[in-house]
């Protein structure tokens, strides 16, 4: 059954990220075992080639179920977790 090897997460985009995507929020298979935060950028990026969602990530930062992560090496995703990419606000 390949429903077994594959959980996913919710990605949501504000701002920048949605610009570059064109999304607002999108559904994103993982692996059963887990997939890192820290690797979640390079798949989104890699789900987006000829955006500008790699320079968007650079200077933004990830929520986990509205929490916000310090360290993404620390957090391991394992399915049904709603993850969204946090753009630098300019203020005025």
């Amino acid at each position: 059954m390949s429903e077994s090897t594959q959980s996913s997460i919710t990605v949501l985009y504000f701002a920048a990220a949605s610009t570059a995507t064109g999304l607002t929020e999108e559904i994103v298979l993982i692996p059963s075992n887990g997939l890192p935060l820290s690797s979640l950028g390079d798949l989104l990026i890699s789900r987006h080639l000829g955006t500008d969602l790699a320079n968007v990530l650079q200077s933004s930062q990830w929520s986990v179920d509205a929490e916000m992560v310090d360290e993404p090496d620390s957090v391991v995703l394992k399915g049904g977790e709603e993850v969204a990419v946090i753009c630098p606000v300019s203020g005025g």
